[in-house]
């Protein structure tokens, strides 16, 4: 559970020695940018004693900036050790994790936490929310945590939360909504620094159909919006929203399909007991 910053006693972060991570530059020409996500010859191995668990075994992609991508395996496949990687809360083994043309390898602990903070918007299937905090105190954490003002975060985290539909129940405890409100709320959360990366680890994987449906719409519409949403599930009819999928198994990249082109909209959710599209294309980078 994490803290409230503007809980008494709280420490502010001490001011740093060098400039926070800063934004790529959205006006140059799409041609000169790198991919959002550029992942070459990584592995993660977990020593377990004499044990060694290789989770991920030399997997390489690249993610564009705009696309809407499902990240399917079964469990011990590596898809939550990718996800790890992929937000910076673990590093690999080997190879090279490069996020907006930055090599993350190189940075210290100060200027991940503030990649993680500006670039990245995180989504769970536990939702993570404080659990005595209203949803608008919910919402604020991430620009609290950036030092943003209190006016400044409190208008952000409410235009954030009228975004998910969430606008009459900001005074809310999670106690106090479904499964789908508070997966919404975490949404808002994940969306408030307006980010160019959205990580969601099983997002849908506490809900039901209908909640299942609206979320996804949320991330449709934010995919639509330019936003990269990069979504972990077991679940085929979740991951057939997207518009390209990539199965693990044993740790490596097995299968790569795109099902619409990064930039277009893709349709609207269909039921969860619709088939899957067929490939149109197969994309192995």
């Amino acid at each position: 559970m994490l803290p409230d910053p503007g809980a008494r006693g709280a420490r502010a972060r001490p001011p740093r020695r060098r400039p926070l991570i800063s934004r790529t530059d959205r006006s140059a020409p799409a041609f000169r940018r790198p991919p959002l996500i550029a992942v070459h010859g990584v592995a993660k191995t977990y020593e377990l004693g004499p044990i060694h668990v290789h989770a991920l075994r030399d997997v390489s992609l690249l993610i564009e900036r705009g696309d809407f991508v499902a990240i399917m395996g079964s469990s011990g496949s590596g898809k939550s050790t990718l996800m790890n990687i992929l937000g910076c809360l673990d590093v690999p083994s080997t190879g090279r994790y490069l996020i907006d043309g930055t090599d993350v390898g190189v940075m210290d602990e100060d200027d991940l936490s503030d990649l993680r903070n500006r670039k990245i918007g995180f989504i769970f299937q536990s939702f993570n929310l404080v659990a005595r905090m209203s949803a608008l105190a919910n919402v604020e954490l991430p620009l609290a945590y950036a030092g943003v003002g209190r006016a400044d975060r409190r208008r952000r985290a409410t235009e954030a939360l009228g975004a998910v539909g969430m606008a009459n129940r900001i005074g809310h405890q999670p106690s106090e909504l479904s499964g789908g409100q508070q997966q919404r709320v975490a949404v808002a959360r994940a969306i408030v620094t307006n980010p160019s990366l959205i990580l969601a680890d099983e997002p849908t994987g506490n809900l039901d159909s209908h909640s299942t449906r609206e979320v996804l719409l949320i991330f449709s519409r934010l995919n639509e919006e330019g936003r990269t949403v990069v979504l972990i599930t077991h679940e085929a009819d979740v991951a057939a929203q997207a518009k390209r999928v990539i199965r693990l198994s044993d740790g490596a990249i097995v299968d790569d399909r795109r099902y619409g082109p990064v930039r277009a909209a893709r349709a609207a959710p269909r039921d969860r007991d619709a088939p899957p599209p067929a490939s149109t294309e197969e994309a192995r980078p």
